[in-house]
Order: C-alpha cells, then sequence, then structure tokens
C-alpha cells in the first residue's frame, strides 16, 4: 500500500504537473481552430445560400433598373469622354472624364449584380416596364433624359466653346432622368446592395449636377 502513496507524492513535488500543461493548452487551441473553422465554414455558406434564396428574378424592379441604368450609363460615359477629349474648358474636361469613369465603374457593379442572381445582362421586359410609370416615360425608344442620335451627332461634331456649353447642358438633362430612377428603385427595392448603391449613385448626381449648373453658368451657357 505504500507504493501508490510514493507514487502519488512523486506526482504532486515532481515536473509531471507541468508536462500536463501543455498538452492541455493544445487541445484548447485545437478546438478553438476547429470552432473558428467551423464557425468560418457556415457564415461562408449563409453568404452563398441565402442570396439564392431571395435573389432577385428575371422580372424584378432590381433586375430591371440594373439593365436599364446600364444602357443610360453607357451614353453618359460616351458623352463624358467626348467632353474629356475635345473639351476646351479645363473644368469641362475634368467633369467629362469624372462621370465616365465613375459611371463605368457602376456599370461593372451591375453586371455584377446579374451575375450573381443567375440573370443575363439583357431581359425580355420592355425597357422601364420595372417602373410604375415607366412606359410613358419612354420617348422614342429613349429612357429618362437620354440624348437622340442626332444630339449625339451634334456633341461628336462640335468644337470649342460649344462642345463645352452643348456637354454641360446634355450631361444635366442625363443627370436629371438618371436621378428620376434612380429614385423609381428606391421607392420599390429592399435588395440592400442595389438600395444602397443606389443612394450612392443619387448623391454622386447631384454633386454632379451642381458643378454642371456652376460651370454652365460661368460658361454662360
Amino acid at each position: 500500500m505504500s507504493t501508490p502513496t510514493t507514487i502519488e507524492a512523486s506526482e504532486l513535488d515532481g515536473p509531471a504537473p507541468e508536462q500536463r500543461r501543455p498538452s492541455g493548452r493544445r487541445w484548447g487551441t485545437a478546438a478553438l481552430a476547429l470552432a473558428v473553422v467551423v464557425g468560418l465554414l457556415l457564415g461562408y455558406a449563409g453568404g452563398l445560400l441565402t442570396p439564392r434564396l431571395t435573389r432577385p428574378g428575371d422580372a424584378s424592379v432590381e433586375a430591371g433598373f440594373a439593365r436599364d441604368m446600364m444602357t443610360h450609363h453607357a451614353q453618359a460615359v460616351e458623352i463624358g469622354m467626348i467632353a474629356f477629349d475635345k473639351g476646351t474648358d479645363p473644368e469641362v474636361r475634368s467633369i467629362g472624364g469624372d462621370i465616365a469613369a465613375a459611371q463605368q465603374g457602376e456599370i461593372g457593379t451591375m453586371q455584377t449584380w446579374l451575375r450573381s442572381w443567375g440573370l443575363d445582362p439583357t431581359g425580355s421586359q420592355p425597357a422601364m416596364s420595372w417602373m410604375s410609370d415607366g412606359a410613358g416615360l419612354v420617348k422614342d425608344g429613349l429612357m429618362p433624359g437620354m440624348a437622340t442620335p442626332e444630339e449625339m451627332a451634334k456633341l461628336r461634331a462640335a468644337e470649342g466653346r460649344e462642345l463645352d456649353t452643348l456637354f454641360l447642358r446634355m450631361m444635366i438633362k442625363h443627370h436629371l432622368g438618371g436621378i428620376h430612377m434612380i429614385d423609381g428603385v428606391l421607392d420599390a427595392s429592399d435588395e440592400a446592395d442595389v438600395v444602397r448603391t443606389a443612394q450612392t449613385m443619387k448623391n454622386t448626381q447631384r454633386n454632379d449636377l451642381t458643378n454642371l449648373q456652376n460651370a454652365l453658368e460661368r460658361l454662360g451657357g
């Protein structure tokens, strides 16, 4: 009976407890790491599955807005690049370049939405059908604020101060139409990414409008 007592004493007095502690720490670290990995996997799976369960459909407000606004933005990019390339006023050139760059980036964002929703860049719905009053806003096949082919041809042929002021007037009209479309999706959508991006678009275009109107007044247009 004395031998077990001696062994217990040696275990209490010797280095054995210190040798056992790392094993406990290793288990605690491994368990924590496993919990983190499992949590990350669950979060990642949730991020993949949730949008698929709630993503907008082909005829949704969000898909219609994205498709129509990409077309609307594409014309703004062209108008802005013409001003940047051919404008004579430094501020006009700067505004044109900024608008072209910003709206091209937003086109990329909307293309990403459609891909993530499993939708094609073009749909079967008529332009502006996603807005309650959309059909009445389309004039000669053009969405609100968009320039006609004749207006685009005139801008491309213009030079000097005429080009500067023509750009400013066209872009003011373009932005006002775009903001009307943005208000339409803000009123109808509860898709977080769409609402957040649309509000940013609206804020940016309102700031642009201030700069465009000030420049037009300065140039006597």
